[in-house]
């Protein structure tokens, strides 16, 4: 009787430990383990981190340089920063985020394919070295045919095999796959048709040669790593070799639709925004509260829209990031990143102070470092893979339509709720709103650095589920969430000793360093959950759940705004930092719930399989 109390209390246990909600705690004591998968988190996060900080780190120093033109110029170009801001995150947020997964899945899918293919293709066993001997010449172009019939059967036998993965094989592959299929078969013809005694004679000889480099590239080709499509060929002399040349052929280009979709989307959506901030200029000043009387318009106007005529390279440059990061290449864009904004520190005091061009310097400063880091990345990028599609049918237009859509709805959600926040934050006056400003930057600041593990664990898990590799897609949402925590309770003590302190760097203000410590314990208690909920984004990506991350967070958000009108009527400052610490918890708990309940992409948690 004890023995079957025990072995239900056991069952009982392990059915407790196989709920979907106890994944998160599952290989928890490896969170600082710097094994295979923390070295390919932390080579996408760091440099992702990296690049994210680049920019405002760059606009600090740019506001600093026209800070010395004047206040009115300081203050004309706030707001137009802050609109052209916000008119690039609704369109760049969406754009970048389905890129990522998009290409991920897509060039992890290609990989399969040609793994498949290199497989069915079959090994050759490798001669060590021919002889100038007419016999060993012989000996060596017999085994060479053997090997040809058996290389020829092994593809019989796997043609069943790829039909199969050609039914999710990309159509610029196929179409890859069939030019080589048909050059095959034109050589292996005029091979056939050869009734010349001189060509025959000729091709007995050169045998050997083209079998070896047959083999060695069937060799090559089977032991390729995944991100490298090299070919390395070894070939052999026909009479007396006795050394072997290797020659290298370079990277082969890849087509990749998503690639090709999101910079046509980059192109189109960038010009549309320029275009709009161009002619509209005038009356979105007038909504940002610059009237027409005001000492900021004309600067204003300047410097939105010279800055404006940057929104193409803007949005382009960001779209091939989003490849970069697909192809988990985070390194690429930082360093390009870093080379632009290099140059518009450069190029600042020459415009303004020595050209004597004042604000409009700033502004085409600017506009010339986002073309130039558009012109690198599309030169690197161009090298990996082919910016046309080999048809328009390629594009995957609907499909970037409908998940970009639905990302729109959830960046219009999350912006109208921050922005709510502080347009409450100003009715209560200036000192408040100067206090909110401050708290709110370095809350979202700080914060921001979690998006290096955002883009780690979209890109990687993109791979996984492309790949049907569950277990190591559950690992990497694991590590990434556990690796977020750690670093938001870091952040929390950072922040809040940083602000407690430092403080007064922001304002000399007695009443505004005083609403600043009334708000600084949400500032710096949210930082764990902040870095939780922007994780929690990149793991829905990473799985291609954008529809629960745009429905889930539409109603988080609509929640809050009712707690916000509350709590600003009932506790005015303190209500609006109440409210958006509810906010953020909302955000975290969708993200815990739909992994938790092994519900959408989740499902394969609840099952028996995935625990043994």
């Amino acid at each position: 009787m004890a023995d079957q109390d025990s072995i239900l209390r056991s069952a009982e246990r392990k059915y407790w430990k196989r709920m979907p909600i106890f994944v998160f705690f599952r290989d928890a004591r490896l969170v600082f383990k710097l094994d295979t998968l923390g070295w390919e988190i932390l080579g996408i996060a760091l440099p992702a981190a990296l690049a994210v900080a680049a920019d405002p780190i760059a606009s600090l120093i740019d506001t600093a340089f026209i800070g010395h033109i004047g206040p009115v110029e300081l203050a004309a170009a706030g707001v137009s920063i802050a609109l052209f801001n916000q008119a690039s995150r609704i369109t760049i947020f969406p754009l970048v985020s389905i890129t990522t997964s998009f290409v991920a899945e897509e060039d992890t899918v290609a990989r399969i394919v040609v793994k498949e293919a290199d497989r069915g293709s079959g090994k050759h066993s490798e001669t060590k070295e021919c002889t100038p001997e007419v016999d060993n010449m012989l000996e060596d172009m017999e085994k060479g045919e053997a090997e040809k019939k058996g290389h020829r059967q092994n593809l019989e036998n796997s043609s069943v095999e790829n039909s199969e993965m050609k039914e999710f094989m990309p159509e610029a592959l196929k179409l890859d796959l069939e030019k080589g299929s048909t050059k095959q078969n034109h050589v292996d013809n005029a091979e056939s048709s050869s009734t010349s005694a001189q060509e025959s004679q000729n091709k007995e000889l050169m045998q050997p040669s083209s079998t070896l480099a047959d083999h060695h590239m069937d060799k090559d080709a089977a032991t390729k790593s995944e991100n490298d499509f090299d070919t390395t060929v070894d070939s052999k002399s026909a009479i007396g070799c006795s050394s072997k040349k290797k020659t290298k052929t370079k990277t082969e280009k890849r087509h990749i639709a998503s690639a090709s979709t999101a910079l046509l989307f980059g192109a189109v959506l960038g010009v549309f925004q320029a275009v709009v901030l161009v002619f509209g200029a005038k009356p979105l000043l007038h909504v940002m509260g610059v009237k027409s009387s005001s000492p900021m318009l004309v600067p204003a106007l300047k410097y939105l829209k010279l800055r404006s005529l940057g929104a193409p390279a803007v949005l382009l440059s960001l779209a091939m990031q989003g490849i970069f990061r697909g192809f988990k290449d985070t390194k690429t864009p930082l360093y390009v990143i870093v080379v632009g904004y290099t140059t518009n520190i450069i190029l600042d005091p020459i415009l303004i102070f020595v050209l004597r061009m004042g604000i409009s310097g700033a502004a085409i400063a600017h506009v010339l470092s986002q073309y130039l880091i558009l012109s690198i990345l599309l030169c690197m990028l161009m090298r990996k893979v082919y910016l046309l599609p080999p048809s328009l049918k390629q594009l995957q237009l609907g499909r970037f339509l409908k998940n970009g859509g639905l990302l729109l709805a959830r960046v219009v959600a999350v912006t109208f709720c921050v922005t709510l926040a502080a347009s409450l934050a100003a009715r209560l006056g200036p000192t408040p709103m100067a206090a909110f400003q401050t708290c709110l930057q370095v809350w979202l600041t700080s914060s921001l650095l979690s998006d290096g593990l955002a883009v780690a664990g979209q890109a990687i898990l993109a791979c996984a589920f492309a790949e049907k590799d569950y277990k190591k897609a559950t690992a990497t949402a694991n590590r990434v969430l556990q690796m977020s925590f750690i670093l938001g309770v870091g952040l929390a003590l950072i922040v809040g000793i940083g602000l407690y302190f430092g403080a007064g760097i922001f304002s000399r203000d007695v009443n505004v360093l005083h609403l600043i410590k009334i708000g600084l314990p949400f500032v710096a208690a949210t930082q764990p959950i902040n870095s939780l909920a922007f994780v929690f984004d990149g793991v829905n990506f990473g799985a291609s759940d954008f529809a629960y991350s745009a429905y889930s967070l539409v109603l988080v958000a609509a929640a809050s705004i009712t707690t916000l009108f509350i709590l600003y009527k009932s506790n005015g400052f303190l209500g609006i930092w109440i409210a958006l610490t509810v906010y953020m918890f909302l955000r975290t708990f969708v993200g815990i719930w739909r992994m938790g309940t092994g519900t959408g992409p989740w499902g394969f948690l609840r099952s028996r399989s995935f625990w043994s």
